[in-house]
């Protein structure tokens, strides 16, 4: 039976496919989606068995964003005291913010293959993720600033650093919409498919390759790729050269050399 009410999660060949399940609701992101994406990604990021996540929605389209009854049921919780008021958001607002940091610190890449309205808080998730792919009809927009406010959880810190600044502040200080030829052309998404069961199925080759390299490599890039982000050149490669003092003496070396020289693929361990 699958635990969760928000997500269905499937495990096939070292693929961990996450789907957002809410697919009547325009896969919205209500309160339960907020705690069970955290449990979804520390399963995955603990499980030695996963070694690459694919991260869908279900239906039409990917996400609709933040669930508008969440916002109501916090808006109910607020009182005549603005002090305390601002203290129960700022609580709020962290503990979403944690929900899809959990995505970005799961140490397997994570792969977003989105198709239709991805919208709001959906592109706080995907700007989360390692890399993003789309279907020829998807539809980006941060639609905070429709809302009167600015985006929080994640989207104004992460996307500058995919898209880059300017481009950003265009798209979130006008809300416009951003289509999937744009979405290439700007660099938001790596490639377009015609339609979601190709998008699948090429989201899921492109995992299929990764889950075939070593597992300590992979999550040895991953980590060096994320303390670049905070960290100058000569801080990575100090960082990176103690990494691999322990990690080049993993079997992982020998494996992948002794195949690469009898042109033979390796099989390495979890």
């Amino acid at each position: 039976m699958n635990p969760y009410t928000a997500f269905k999660v499937e495990l096939t060949d070292h693929i961990a496919h996450i789907q957002i399940d809410r697919a009547e609701k325009v896969n919205a992101m209500h309160a339960a989606f907020w705690e069970e994406i955290v449990e979804v990604f520390r399963w995955a990021d603990e499980t030695d068995a996963v070694r690459v996540v694919v991260l869908s929605g279900a239906g039409k389209h990917f996400s609709a964003g933040i669930d508008l009854s969440l916002l109501a049921s916090v808006a109910g919780e607020l009182g005549p005291d603005v002090g305390r008021n601002a203290r129960t958001l700022r609580r709020t607002i962290l503990r979403l913010q944690a929900s899809f940091e959990a995505v970005d610190q799961c140490r397997k890449p994570v792969l977003a293959a989105i198709q239709g309205y991805c919208i709001g808080g959906a592109i706080d998730l995907i700007s989360a993720c390692d890399m993003r792919y789309c279907s020829a009809d998807a539809h980006f927009s941060i639609k905070e600033i429709d809302l009167g406010m600015a985006a929080d959880v994640g989207t104004l810190q992460r996307l500058p650093r995919i898209i880059g600044d300017g481009l950003l502040r265009e798209l979130a200080y006008t809300g416009r919409a951003v289509e999937a030829q744009e979405a290439l052309r700007i660099g938001l998404v790596n490639r377009i498919y015609g339609d979601t069961p190709a998008l699948l199925q090429g989201v899921f080759e492109i995992a299929a390759q990764i889950a075939a390299k070593s597992p300590l490599a992979v999550a040895g890039t991953k980590r060096m790729l994320s303390y670049m982000r905070d960290h100058s050149v000569a801080d990575g490669l100090e960082y990176v050269a103690t990494w691999n003092a322990a990690m080049l003496q993993s079997q992982d070396v020998r494996l992948a050399m002794l195949a690469h020289g009898n042109r033979q693929t390796p099989d390495f361990a979890d």
